[in-house]
């Protein structure tokens, strides 16, 4: 059973930035895509970014390319994404998510194993 668990999160102000960690243990797979997700109040949970675990494959939102970057520690079993220039828009309870196939499956449901979420908040 694999575990993560998130954090980095909190209240900044627009245009800051932030880093968001995601430890991941208990039988992590190399084959394991990890994925990072967010919902915000009222809305469905949506796709932000993955990588795999070598970090040569990656994918994003369009929404969030160009400020947020992907990365993977395979030492430390952590998963980090690195906001920047961040909106108010970008509020939301961030989610790691480990289990797809490929960077290129961004629905919820390719993904086995999540985290509890950090928030991120943005005020203008």
């Amino acid at each position: 059973q694999v575990q993560l668990v998130e954090s980095g999160g909190g209240l900044v102000q627009a245009g800051d930035s932030l880093r968001l960690s995601c430890a991941a243990s208990g039988g992590t797979n190399s084959d394991y895509r990890m994925g990072w997700f967010r919902q915000a109040p009222g809305k469905e949970r949506e796709f932000v970014a993955a990588i795999s675990w070598s970090g040569r494959s990656k994918n994003y939102a369009n929404s969030v390319k160009g400020r947020f970057t992907i990365s993977t520690d395979n030492a430390k079993n952590t998963v980090y994404l690195q906001l920047n220039s961040l909106k108010p828009e970008d509020t939301a309870v961030y989610y790691c998510a480990a289990g797809a196939r490929t960077v290129y499956n961004t629905q919820v449901g390719n993904y086995d194993y999540w985290g509890q979420g950090t928030q991120v908040t943005v005020s203008s």
